[in-house]
């Protein structure tokens, strides 16, 4: 029988790749051969590091992803592949097709064809692999909704946040600020329009509040920060997953009379306000165009097999200053 090979988080600081037998497709699915996906170095830190809440679903949006962040547990949700084989009853033009689906890092699985996003013609694999980072950076400019001349921070230079000062860069505002530690991160930043500084520079920098920051390091102390950058009735849109870290926030001074709003942005939902004319599949649709005018695949830094899934990992746990996007390769 036809073997795959699948990576599992089997404890903290633990990955493996483990053989399984391949997946027959059922009526109406598909099986895909995957040619690459991008690791999703926010959430999956946290479950490699095990800092993930265990009892929480792993995505209930996603159909792929089933039970909670207990170990062993398969994990990603980034995957480009070719479609290989087809259950009954699929339509034979399927087959051959470039898609995108939410699925974890391995080399075949077996998902729904209605479930998978074919692939427009001119986008590169590598691009594609940033659907969900794009997506999300899209609701995140959504629900912060910046306005003309408005000034804007965003905290954190990581994929989504560089993908967010991408879209935030097309708005005409009077300032657009970006904060990371990392050198690789704030020159990419740069290069997208942002005025990118490291965080210690910020109280020679600073000579007036922003109206509009986002908190995307990951990190619960940068709210501090963005608490510290806000002004009257200033709107901070906190986007990171924090699983289970802490942090103490600074709500005694400024923020109480100043009318700060936190906002709670997650890509799984559509803010009300916009329900009535936006769905998923607009917002897809969008990100993919978005895809192909800004070509992220600039901001990958490594690619690894899936056998060397382990040293990506440590990279990314031990390094991070080094990495930006890392992908697997299969």
């Amino acid at each position: 029988m036809p073997t795959r090979q699948s990576l599992y988080f089997t404890g903290p600081r633990r990955v493996e790749v483990r053989t399984e037998d391949c997946p027959v497709p059922r009526p109406g699915e598909v099986l895909v051969r995957t040619q690459l996906s991008a690791i999703s170095p926010g959430t999956e830190m946290l479950i490699y590091r095990d800092q993930a809440p265990k009892q929480l679903a792993l995505d209930e949006s996603i159909a792929a992803l089933e039970g909670n962040f207990q170990y062993p547990l398969k994990y990603g949700y980034a995957a480009v592949g070719e479609v290989v084989r087809l259950g009954e009853g699929v339509e034979a033009d399927w087959l051959g097709q470039r898609i995108f689906a939410f699925n974890p890092h391995e080399t075949h699985f077996m998902a729904p064809a209605s479930g998978l996003m074919r692939l427009p013609e001119g986008l590169s694999p590598e691009d594609a692999a940033f659907l969900p980072n794009m997506e999300t950076a899209l609701n995140l400019v959504m629900d912060g909704s910046p306005v003309i001349g408005e000034r804007v921070a965003v905290i954190g230079q990581g994929i989504v946040g560089l993908l967010t000062t991408a879209l935030l860069a097309r708005f005409p505002l009077e300032e657009l600020l970006t904060l990371d530690f990392y050198a690789n991160r704030r020159e990419a930043s740069a290069t997208l329009g942002g005025h990118a500084l490291h965080p210690d520079e910020l109280p020679t920098a600073l000579h007036h509040h922003a109206d509009l920051i986002y908190e995307l390091s990951g990190a619960p102390d940068a709210l501090n920060t963005a608490i510290a950058l806000a002004g009257f009735d200033s709107r901070i849109v906190a986007g990171s997953w924090y699983g289970e870290k802490r942090t103490a926030l600074n709500l005694g001074g400024d923020f109480h009379r100043n009318r700060i709003q936190i906002i709670s942005s997650q890509v799984s939902t559509i803010a009300p306000r916009f329900q009535g004319r936006w769905d998923k599949a607009r917002r897809f649709a969008t990100a993919l165009q978005l895809l192909a005018e800004i070509r992220p695949a600039r901001f990958i830094t490594q690619r690894f097999p899936l056998s060397e899934a382990a040293d990506a990992y440590r990279l990314l746990d031990e390094y991070p200053q080094q990495a930006i996007q890392v992908i697997f390769e299969y």
